[in-house]
This record gives C-alpha cells, structure tokens and sequence, in this order.
C-alpha cells in the first residue's frame, strides 16, 4: 500500500491553510512541510499496524500483519492450515435382526430443510450416517414392543413457557418409546 498519496493530501492541505495567512505563515508552513513528510508517514504505519492488530484480535484464526517495504506497506495475511475433512464414517455392519428382515428397500423421503438439518445433528451426535440414523428410529417406531406415547397434560398446572406442544396453549406430548 502506497501511503504517499495521504501524505501528499495533508500536505496540500497544510498549503492551502498556511495561504489564508501572511507570507510569514507561508514560509512557517514551508518549514514544517519539510518535517511533515516522516511524521505523517510514521503516524499513519501506527494507524494501519493498530488496524490489523485489532482485526487479528477478532479473528477467528489466523492474522494480518503489516510490514513495511521501502517506503510501501505491505499486507500478509496469515490463515491457518485448512484442515483435513473427517474421514466418512464407515457404514455400520449388520446386526443380527437387521440379516434376518432381508433385503433393503430404497423410498424417496420429502421433509422440510429444518427437519432435515436437526435430524443430521442429532445423525452426527450419535456417530451414525443420517441413513443409519433414520433407519433406526423407525425400526424403533415400527417395533412390535414400540409404544406411541399421546399425552393429555391439560389438566397440570403449567403457565407460559410449558415445554411440550407446539402451539401457544397446547399441551400434549407424543412420541415413540
């Protein structure tokens, strides 16, 4: 980054203030336009190196830096090493009552992109594949010792903030256990 330019500006205008006053001041402006030149170039490094440090501090990971390069600044960016993406989580051998139900199936499955991404989550915290996942929570729904659980809880006394049900006022809970 050339910062001649900003330096040459507040030169230019040092000049243009100086010719409001006499020719005392102009030669007085002249003077500190010699002076000027250094001081300016190292208050404005400040600047910038500040600037970085601050963005650095809120990064993430990684940094910038600032370096100077004859009379140029120069910007390096540090970021870190992209890391390597987990290895696919190897699929899950069958298990004894899975040999005995036979063959797979394959269905087309259209739930809501909400749905879907907490499903994945709840994939991911279970160490299984959204597939392996999926498949075990309706072979625990379609269980013959599966029981649906529907809940009336209207009768309790819960205000505002109840933790079941999805709408305002209702209070029901159901699921499989």
């Amino acid at each position: 980054m050339d910062i001649t330019p900003y330096v040459d500006g507040l030169r230019r205008d040092l000049v243009a203030a100086a010719e409001a006053g006499g020719e005392d001041t102009q030669r007085a402006a002249e003077r500190l336009l010699l002076a000027l030149d250094p001081a300016a170039r190292l208050a404005l490094m400040e600047a910038i190196s500040q600037a970085a440090a601050e963005i650095t501090a809120e990064l993430p990971a990684g940094g910038v830096d600032v370096r100077l390069a004859g009379r140029e600044l120069d910007f390096v960016v540090h970021l870190p090493a992209p890391s390597a993406p987990a290895p696919p989580v190897p699929p899950t051998p069958p298990t004894a009552e899975e040999a005995d139900e036979g063959g797979l199936s394959r269905i087309t499955l259209r739930i809501p992109e909400s749905v879907k991404t907490r499903a994945e989550e709840k994939a991911a915290r279970a160490g299984d594949s959204l597939n392996t996942w999926l498949v075990k929570v309706i072979r625990g729904a379609t269980s013959d010792a599966a029981v649906n659980v529907d809940i009336d809880l209207t009768s309790l006394p819960f205000g505002e903030g109840f933790p079941f049900g999805k709408g305002k006022g209702e209070r029901r809970m159901n699921g499989w256990l």
